[in-house]
């Protein structure tokens, strides 16, 4: 499905949905945070600290201290890969795969709302 809207439509509706997510006390995500969780709960997995850092063309201390905070957040989990040990495997959580449902539905909720 395509949509077509200008980009001050764009504009309003990400600004919509980011005061969305500020009243209704979710988790404050970095723009960055958020980039590295849709990544690891719409790409399929597996997800590896190395593989995000190239995804996402930043280091790999970038993507640790990221999930540093969404670990506490119960947003992801992390686990040594069995097979090779050098590895850290980043989950998807319960927690975090309702913060994402709930994103994507204040997103579809804000587009309602746009004038034609």
């Amino acid at each position: 499905m395509s949509i077509s809207m200008r980009p001050s439509q764009a504009l309003r509706l990400w600004q919509q949905v980011m005061l969305s997510q500020v009243r209704d006390g979710e988790p404050d995500l970095t723009m960055r945070q958020t980039a590295i969780l849709l990544t690891i709960y719409l790409d399929p997995p597996p997800h590896t600290v190395r593989g995000l850092a190239a995804r996402l063309n930043v280091t790999k201390p970038v993507i640790t201290r990221a999930l540093d905070t969404m670990g506490a957040l119960k947003l992801v989990s992390r686990h040594r890969d069995e097979l090779d040990k050098r590895n850290v495997l980043i989950r998807r959580t319960v927690e975090g795969a309702l913060f994402v449902e709930r994103f994507g539905d204040g997103i579809v909720a804000r587009a309602h709302e746009l004038p034609i």
